[in-house]
This record gives structure tokens, C-alpha cells and sequence, in this order.
């Protein structure tokens, strides 16, 4: 049964995260989507640069089919991509850059649309397109206090930074404003040393603890 929209921003909402899998190994990125799924985690992106992308969506859709887990799609640039996303079973899609064919593309679907914006006036264009939630790309050279500045004018604006979040520092993340964080190596990473997926699956559950922890 295909996941609601309402249902997967519920989703990234209450857990916070949104999982970037962004690997350059189709099975890697099975095995760490999967793990961290156990962790706890409950939206991904699998980005558009992994290889056969569409068919570990498509694969993650199916397995999780069901289970309130949201496959999503990520670096989708265009209409061609989102549709061919969706078409794998990608109910999230996320961007870089405010793409409006991306964007129609989800709300023509029922898919959660997550384009990126850098500066106050992407963010608007972004809302005004029909985002559902606006990925703040790249945080690393920023820092929290770019997400308290533009929620000073747009506190309406659901925003989702993406990129350098670790259990260390995710507490400020949400106290500038943020509605969730997009979690990349920090997790997807974990295994490289010794191939022992386990630690994937711990870094999910440190990384949600610090977020319900950032947020009581």
C-alpha cells in the first residue's frame, strides 16, 4: 500500500531525520539503508548518484511495503527524474536546488516535495512552488545560527538543514528552528572500518536519541 503524504512527513517530523544515502555502492547502500532502518529511521533519500538508484528504491519500497517506512528519492534536478522516482516507489523528493518540475511532479503524485534553498528569497520561491518542507543546502559553511535568521521572517517555513549533523551538535540545529536535519556519513559511514553493519544500525539510534533529547 503506498505510504500517504501525510503519513511520511509524520514520519520525518516526529523522528527528525531524514537518512542521506548518498554511496557509491548499490549494495553498501542496500545494506546501510536497511541497517539504519533498524536503528530507527524512517525516511530516506537514496540520492540519484548511487548506482541503479531506482532499483534500490524501487527494492526498499517493495521490502518496507507496509511498515510506515518512507523510501525517498534524492538530487532529483528534473521532471524526467521525479517521475521516474515516484514510477520506483519513491514517496520523498528531495533536491539541491528549487527544481519546480520536481516539485509538481510530488504534488501530482501525493509525494512529500523537499527542494533546496540557501537564502531567504529561495526559500520563498520554493513555498510559493508548493514545498512541503525546504532543505537549507549546504549548512556545513553556515552553522544553526543561518536557520534562526531566516525563520525570524519565515516562521512558517519547515526547514530541514542538510549536512554535517552529528549527535554533538544536532541539540543547536533544533533550537535555531529546525523541523528535522538530513543525516548523512555520520550514519551511512559507520561500517567502512570493519564492515560490520551493526555500528550503521547504533549510529541510527544515537543520532534519533540526541534528536528526542535536542527536542524534550
Amino acid at each position: 500500500m503506498m505510504l500517504r503524504k501525510h503519513a511520511v512527513l509524520h514520519s520525518i517530523i516526529t523522528t527528525g531525520a531524514v537518512l542521506i544515502v548518498r554511496l557509491d555502492d548499490t549494495e553498501e547502500a542496500l545494506a546501510v539503508s536497511r541497517a539504519a532502518i533498524g536503528g530507527g529511521i524512517k525516511a530516506l533519500e537514496i540520492t540519484l548518484s548511487v548506482p541503479d538508484a531506482l532499483g534500490v528504491i524501487r527494492t526498499l519500497s517493495t521490502e518496507f511495503d507496509g511498515q510506515d517506512i518512507a523510501i525517498g528519492a534524492g538530487t532529483v534536478l528534473d521532471e524526467a527524474a521525479a517521475f521516474a522516482c515516484i514510477q520506483a516507489g519513491a514517496r520523498l523528493l528531495v533536491s539541491p536546488n528549487v527544481s519546480v518540475g520536481a516539485i509538481k511532479v510530488a504534488n501530482r503524485y501525493g509525494a512529500v516535495a523537499i527542494p533546496g534553498a540557501y537564502t531567504p528569497s529561495e526559500v520563498v520561491a520554493a513555498l510559493e512552488e508548493g514545498a512541503d518542507l525546504v532543505k537549507v543546502f549546504p549548512t556545513e559553511s553556515l552553522g544553526p545560527d543561518h536557520i534562526k535568521a531566516m525563520k525570524a521572517p519565515l516562521p512558517q517555513a519547515e526547514l530541514l538543514p542538510a549536512g554535517g549533523a552529528t549527535p554533538g551538535n544536532v541539540a543547536a540545529w533544533f533550537a535555531a528552528g529546525a523541523s528535522a536535519v538530513g543525516v548523512g556519513s555520520n550514519i551511512t559511514k559507520a561500517a567502512r572500518a570493519d564492515g560490520d553493519y551493526r555500528r550503521v544500525t547504533q549510529a541510527a539510534k544515537d543520532m534519533l536519541s540526541a534528536i528526542a533529547a535536542a527536542r524534550s
